[in-house]
């Protein structure tokens, strides 16, 4: 038995589901609501005592796989509805630059203009000392994906390590060039 997929579910008062014959629907009390439809074919989705249970209705591979995957998904949709995911990102470099304009982001990083970004609509951003950003937001999948974008407006690169990356990402280093030296000796001769 799939250690994720059996675990159940717990529903928070604030957050209400409801499961259909191919969809789960989840609404939280700020009026969000997210949808979340699985395969009917391998897995059944039910409701006992305030917990949301997944049950897998085979043994084979695609059975253990999809019983976690969909486990995973519809226990993501009721934590974003209670807890916001966020994800930080840090701007690394002479002159990097963030400020929030609207519901704008805009970005100075090095090239010769700024760089507007647009957030989605349930997402929001926090900035702060002009070089880190947070992002917010309900969806997982969502978050992670502005954040990826944003990071690859100036992906870091392995000399100086300039550039916006994730808070806590380790950025492996190369060294540079070496100028003249033994190489330099060696060459000559």
């Amino acid at each position: 038995m799939s250690k994720v997929g059996k675990a159940p579910i717990d529903i928070p008062e604030e957050v209400e589901v409801t499961v259909r014959d191919d969809a789960v629907e989840v609404k939280g009390n700020n009026g969000l609501e997210f949808a979340q439809e699985y395969d009917s074919d391998f897995v059944a989705i039910d409701i006992e005592d305030d917990h949301v249970v997944v049950k897998r209705k085979g043994d084979r591979k695609e059975y253990r796989e999809k019983h976690g995957l969909y486990r995973s998904l519809v226990a993501n949709m009721i934590e974003g509805l209670v807890n916001p995911f966020e994800k930080t990102l840090v701007l690394e470099g002479l002159g990097y630059r963030v400020r929030e304009q609207g519901n704008d982001l805009v970005f100075e990083l090095g090239y010769s203009h700024p760089i507007d970004y647009d957030l989605p609509e349930h997402i929001e951003a926090e900035v702060e000392n002009n070089d880190q950003v947070t992002i917010k937001g309900p969806d997982k999948q969502e978050v992670g994906q502005v954040a990826a974008d944003i990071r690859s407006l100036r992906p870091p690169e392995p000399y100086k390590g300039k550039g916006i990356r994730y808070k806590g990402e380790e950025i492996i280093r190369k060294e540079g060039k070496l100028s003249g030296g033994e190489e330099a000796e060696i060459g000559s001769s």
